[in-house]
């Protein structure tokens, strides 16, 4: 608004700014007295006469009213101009042509010309909202035919016919499926923007291609826009959605919708999904040509200018260009100076954060739909724990002196062209200086060599060379303060590890390497090489880098979200296989190691500090510890670690022996632990029980305390768990021992393998007395007669018994033990099935004279039944043989058989239970449990 609209009244101000507005949207702007709905396809009447009198705008599309605008002077607060617009909407001319709902023009807006509101009456609960413009003729007249041919008309129309999410756990993690069906009831409730908070690695962006799939098919969505921090970002997000496979159809995303990275300042108008940058689309806001690639490598928190941008009105890219904005990594800078850019769109805003600090609480209006921390993604297997390896140098903490007279070499920071000049005074810098003002080679080698020194201690399970150094170094990530610093690092790092450009990589966005950042950050991730990488911002936020295992930092860090984000490239997990293929000496990921060469983690900075916090006490201690009621917040959290590190090394079969101990799952018992050391949930059970909103700390720590001895309760007072767990912890754990001298004691042929033999089933039988009375299959096998039935499950209760340390016995090398002391009382072998245990148990108590493979016995039984029947007159047809044989062959892997199990291979392969039937009739039942008895017994 220029100086030659002062002398206008403030009304006809806002009117001027009104129309301005209209005719940049593409509306004709005309006056009542010269009307011609003809002009265009979007026409503003002003002052068009109506039952309630004159009103400042009406809407015409396509030659119908649809709304009305009512102007107002600037200043003006707009909520209490609603029902003077209402009043508009509802008094139409009868003879008009227009377009109703529930006998209203549906669009209603008050505006300023600097303020505007805007109310949709297809919406289920119309309510006014803040729009930057005013909307494009042709989005008013999609949203009227659709709610004519569909009966919705507007995305929160649509919503509430969404149906709820019914998740498959093998699709969806139980996080994941929570954050979706949270956030939808956001959107039906009218909520405009939203905030979802999970854990690094939780599997965010995977829960946003769900949400963007569900909100296009259940609720036709027609443009979703997903920013994220920057552009290596970009093509991940872009990949995630390619291989997404969208449930029910078995074609991927992409397949089915068109998804563009914004690469370029073009708008694709038939894109689904649009990927890019905030700084992108403020550029294509600005009607920019395009953006420099480079300022795409950098975050929109580095690029962020001094003061909040502004933004203009952009017909090419209106404000209703996306129905819902997804922000990723939405902790920064963007809700700051970046804050107008997402505000320009109507449009549902959802956050995606592992970090929210206030300001993004604040912009999302405290509406958080999801909440997933660190220690509950540990718990579930979705991260992995930390330690911290602390480490400084004299110079690092103290700072040093160059004294007078040395001829030192000074250094253009910009260019790094180096020139030698004699101090002629002594040059005194401190610690904060390092890498800026003063550059300490050996302070930067004495750091690498500690870490290259410690690196067997941090990871003793790994193979070392010849002067004790590991053989593969850990994929490792180093947070150097710039790329000067970075610099000086790799060349450091090269020398002082003996290892080459290929091994030791900057990613940086000056690269030096000669590489694209992202080819180096790709082979990084899944080739073996390079193992590590120093950087400065690049992949400190969002990047994957599964394989990761050490996280260096050399740099201190001021933003306590910014470092979390830092610190989350060690957490996500990895399948062991895929952990192999560039770590060839590492069998499992279950933590990271954190190294602090400058005091970062002694900050206020770190949040999710590691669960693990009694480094050397065993498992074996701290269960014990837990039984005698010795229970603190450390000793509890450090049990959740162990106990998430168990779980996720441990298979189907243990997890369901553990749950048969505990009388629940181990995943309980670790989320309990969680719970109890989670300040909000301390509170909440102080609340509870004081009935105060703001219990005292006296309260609050007897809450705390009854959370901690509930939570260990499990563990407490079941001894037998304890001891499976520290079993469990045991099969997988070996001790290293690097301290012990060996020499040889013995080297000779051995003669008599009967002595060992013996001494195995001595063993053995010494095993089986010891623990008759605790073990079911034994109960079973001691008693005689058997009192009861042995099942398949009583005998791998044993297996698994017996295969556990000390003995490790497996049911080949007892039978072998028992040919070799005497090969004539043995038939057949132990093979692969678990019932020859029945055998050898039997023969080892001398209830059976010979060691017979259970299977044979089963087939000797079994013929003997046959000829039993043949004897009294019971024959049966050859079909029916097939199938007893069949039966037989089951009963001698399962010692048992129930007709439901005909429905499954190889019973089904011959026409399954209801061929059963028809062979043996009614009979089937009882033939069933006969032949258990005689031949299985």
């Amino acid at each position: 608004m220029g100086a030659s609209d002062d002398y206008l009244a403030p009304e006809q101000q806002a009117r001027r700014r009104i129309d301005e507005m209209l005719q940049r949207a593409g509306w004709v702007v005309q006056d009542y007295k010269a009307v011609n709905l003809y002009a265009g396809l979007g026409v503003a009447v002003r002052e068009l006469v109506t039952s309630a009198g004159p009103a400042d705008y009406v809407l015409f599309v396509n030659r119908q009213a649809v709304g009305v605008i009512e102007a107002k002077k600037q200043g003006t607060t707009l909520s209490g101009v609603e029902p003077q617009t209402l009043k508009y909407q509802t008094n139409i001319p009868d003879a008009l042509p227009s377009y109703l709902v529930d006998g209203l023009l549906p669009f209603g807006y008050e505006s300023t010309g600097t303020e505007t509101y805007f109310t949709c009456r297809m919406d289920p609960e119309p309510t006014a909202r803040r729009v930057f413009w005013l909307h494009q003729p042709d989005t008013l007249q999609w949203q009227i035919e659709d709610h004519i041919n569909h009966g919705g008309g507007s995305l929160r129309a649509r919503i509430p016919e969404m149906p709820v999410l019914d998740a498959d756990p093998t699709w969806l993690r139980d996080a994941q499926a929570v954050a979706i069906r949270s956030l939808e009831r956001s959107f039906k409730d009218n909520r405009s923007r939203a905030l979802i908070q999970m854990a690094t690695g939780s599997g965010k962006t995977f829960a946003a291609a769900n949400i963007c799939e569900r909100l296009i098919r259940h609720a036709n969505a027609q443009r979703i826009l997903f920013l994220v921090d920057r552009g290596n970002l970009g093509k991940q997000t872009l990949k995630e959605f390619q291989g997404f496979e969208v449930p029910g159809s078995g074609r991927k995303f992409t397949e089915l919708y068109n998804v563009q990275h914004l690469t370029h300042n073009r708008f694709d108008p038939v894109a689904s999904v649009c990927i890019g940058t905030i700084q992108r689309v403020y550029s294509m806001l600005r009607g920019e040509a395009d953006l420099e690639d480079s300022l795409e490598e950098r975050s929109g928190y580095e690029l962020a200018p001094a003061r909040p941008v502004e933004v203009d009105y952009n017909p090419v890219l209106p404000i209703e260009a996306f129905d819902v904005v997804i922000v990723d990594e939405c902790h920064r800078s963007i809700y700051g100076v970046w804050r107008q850019v997402l505000e320009y769109f109507d449009a549902f805003l959802v956050g995606l954060t592992a970090t929210p600090g206030k300001q993004t609480f604040g912009f999302f209006n405290k509406n958080l739909v999801m909440e997933y921390g660190f220690p509950q993604a540990v718990a579930d297997g979705v991260n992995v724990d930390f330690d911290v390896f602390r480490l400084s140098t004299a110079i690092s903490e103290g700072g040093s002196t160059i004294e007078a007279g040395y001829c030192t070499t000074f250094r253009d920071r910009e260019t790094r062209q180096e020139r030698l000049e004699t101090v002629d005074e002594d040059l005194a810098y401190e610690a904060k200086e390092l890498d800026k003002r003063v550059v300490a080679k050996d302070q930067i080698r004495t750091v690498v060599r500690a870490v290259r020194d410690n690196l067997p201690a941090m990871f003793p399970d790994r193979e070392t060379d010849e002067h004790g150094r590991l053989q593969h170094i850990p994929k490792t990530l180093i947070f150097a303060k710039d790329d000067s610093h970075a610099e000086d690092i790799v060349r450091i790092v090269r020398e002082e590890f003996g290892k080459g450009n290929d091994v030791i990589a900057k990613i940086t966005y000056k690269s030096s390497d000669g590489q694209k950042p992202e080819t180096l950050i790709q082979s990084f991730r899944s080739a073996y090489n390079p193992r590590m990488a120093v950087t400065v911002d690049m992949i400190a936020t969002g990047t994957d880098l599964k394989p990761l295992e050490m996280v260096v930092f050399m740099r201190m860090v001021r933003s306590r979200n910014f470092f979390e984000q830092m610190k989350g490239r060690g957490v996500r997990t990895i399948p062991d296989d895929d952990l192999l293929v560039v770590t060839p000496d590492a069998v499992h990921k279950d933590r990271f190691v954190l190294v602090d060469a400058v005091g970062v983690t002694e900050t206020k900075l770190i949040e999710a500090t590691p669960l693990e916090r009694k480094r050397g006490v065993s498992l074996a201690q701290l269960l014990h510890q837990v039984s005698l009621g010795q229970v603190s917040e450390d000793l509890v959290s450090t049990l959740a670690s162990r106990l998430a590190r168990i779980d996720c090394r441990i298979g189907p079969d243990d997890r369901q022996h553990i749950g048969e101990l505990a009388g629940e799952s181990l995943d309980a018992i670790k989320h309990r632990l969680v719970d109890a050391i989670d300040p909000d949930r301390q509170l909440a059970e102080a609340r509870k029980a004081t009935g105060l909103p703001d219990p005292d700390e006296a309260a609050t720590a007897v809450a705390k305390a009854a959370l901690l001895e509930a939570a260990v309760q499990p563990l407490a007072a079941n001894p037998a768990l304890r001891d499976r767990l520290v079993d469990m912890q045991r099969t997988f754990e070996q001790v290293i021992d690097e301290i012990s001298v060996d020499q040889v004691t013995t080297a000779t042929f051995v003669v008599d393998a009967k002595a060992r033999a013996a001494q195995t089933i001595e063993s053995f039988r010494q095993f089986l007395d010891e623990h008759q009375d605790e073990i079911t299959a034994l109960q079973v096998l001691y008693a005689k007669p058997y009192a009861q039935r042995l099942t398949y499950r009583d005998v791998k209760e044993l297996a698994e018994a017996i295969g556990r340390p000390p003995h490790r016995w497996s049911p080949e090398r007892l039978w072998e033990a028992y040919e070799t002391l005497d090969a004539s009382k043995v038939r057949g072998s132990a093979g692969t099935l678990l019932t020859n245990i029945v055998s050898l148990v039997r023969y080892t108590l001398d209830h059976d004279g010979e060691l017979v493979a259970f299977p044979e016995q089963v087939q000797e039984r079994f013929d003997a039944w046959l000829l039993q029947q043949q004897q009294v007159g019971r024959a049966f047809s050859a079909d029916q043989l097939d199938w007893l044989r069949l039966i037989c062959d089951h009963l001698a892997a399962s010692l048992s058989i129930e007709a439901r199990e005909f429905l499954g291979p190889p019973f089904s392969q011959r026409g399954g239970l209801h061929r059963a039937r028809e062979l043996f009739g009614a009979d089937l039942d009882a033939l069933l449990a006969e032949l258990t008895d005689v031949v299985a017994a």
